[in-house]
């Protein structure tokens, strides 16, 4: 009987070694493996979405050239300090070409940026509402850079149009921002307070 309880643990112990061999080794680095296989399918699809995008853009370095292209393009609409009056000139031109009477113009500080400054004039005009808009146009057409801001307009009224003339029926008193801007420091224009 002893022999045969020796067999008995021989045997339990040569199946207890593998089992326990199994579940304190075996097991936790099968988890661990599983573990890293998910992580590399998760950095393959990371990947694969990288190559996708690099395919759209054949060339990153024709991108950024392209980039610099639009930048110059911009930066050429820009006018130097010098050119903020002629732009002004054109800018008066247009409304007076459309039949509106500048009343007012008040010159903002001028508000730097990156590598640009903008200059914000506050104005006042009156005319037919047809005259506004058609300035409105061909300020867009302008090949410089400006913005429209802060827009009101309202019907006329009885204002006067010169010394003995009535605005005409429909006549309409805008009040606007018109922000010019321009390549490099502040124009003297600026610093002159009201402009014409």
């Amino acid at each position: 009987m002893n022999s045969h309880l020796r067999q008995i643990a021989f045997f339990v112990a040569l199946l207890g070694i593998p089992l326990t061999a199994w579940y304190v080794v075996f097991r936790p680095q099968n988890a661990d493996i599983a573990e890293a296989m998910q992580n590399i399918t998760q950095r393959q699809r990371q990947l694969d979405t990288v190559a996708k995008l690099a395919e759209r853009i054949p060339s990153l370095e024709q991108a950024l050239q392209q980039g610099e292209q639009l930048v110059e393009q911009v930066e050429a609409q820009l006018p130097r300090r010098r050119d903020v009056e002629g732009v002004l000139e054109n800018i008066w031109q247009i409304a007076d070409r459309n039949g509106l009477l500048v009343r007012s113009v008040k010159t903002r500080p001028a508000v730097p940026s990156a590598v640009y400054m903008e200059l914000p004039l506050e104005v006042s005009m009156d005319g037919p509402f047809e005259g506004f808009y058609r300035f409105l146009l061909e300020l867009e057409t302008l090949p410089r850079v400006t913005r429209l801001s802060e827009i009101s307009i309202q019907e006329a009224g009885l204002k006067v149009r010169g010394p003995s003339n009535k605005l005409p029926p429909g006549s309409v008193a805008t009040q606007f921002v018109l922000s010019i801007y321009f390549a490099d420091s502040v124009p003297e224009v600026a610093s002159a307070g009201a402009i014409r």
